[in-house]
């Protein structure tokens, strides 16, 4: 049985973009292929909860091999997007921390697909945040359902 959502995202107007891409590029390095948050939502700055989107479009880089003829967004990259929410609230809580490697992914569960076109929700919640490192539990909803769930783990590099 899948786990309650970090947050709830019916209280949300999922078409509004609080932070855009163009904001975004400010504060992480990601470009080209690599950036995967098309914009924020939403942001609790308080709770240090984030929800984050990526659409996700016929023409990504993967989407021709994985899998030709069903493609199938690759769980590394639902991580990726992930990890990229994280950078952005920690470096905007904490820019002395400069840029975020991702360390480790624990108790990583995939429960469903990606399949584009589509909208790909990112939720965060940061767990802890300290001068070595950043703990955030994340999920991932794609059409309302869980698709995946991961406790990361961040650090200054």
């Amino acid at each position: 049985m899948a786990p309650p959502l970090l947050y709830d995202l019916s209280k949300l107007n999922l078409q509004h973009i609080a932070i855009p891409v163009e904001e975004i590029r400010k504060v992480n390095p990601h470009r080209f292929e690599m950036e995967l948050l098309s914009g924020i939502i939403h942001i609790d700055y308080e709770v240090t909860t984030a929800v984050g989107v990526k659409y996700v479009t016929p023409h990504e880089f993967w989407v021709r091999g994985h899998i030709p003829g069903r493609p199938l967004m690759p769980g590394v990259l639902m991580l990726e997007a992930a990890a990229q929410l994280c950078s952005y609230v920690t470096r905007i809580l904490r820019p002395e921390m400069g840029f975020l490697g991702f360390a480790k992914a624990d108790h990583t569960r995939f429960r469903g697909a990606v399949v584009p076109p589509t909208c790909f929700f990112i939720i965060a919640k940061m767990v802890d945040i300290n001068r070595r490192r950043v703990i955030a539990d994340c999920q991932g909803v794609c059409d309302g359902t869980l698709v995946f769930e991961s406790n990361i783990t961040g650090m200054p590099v």
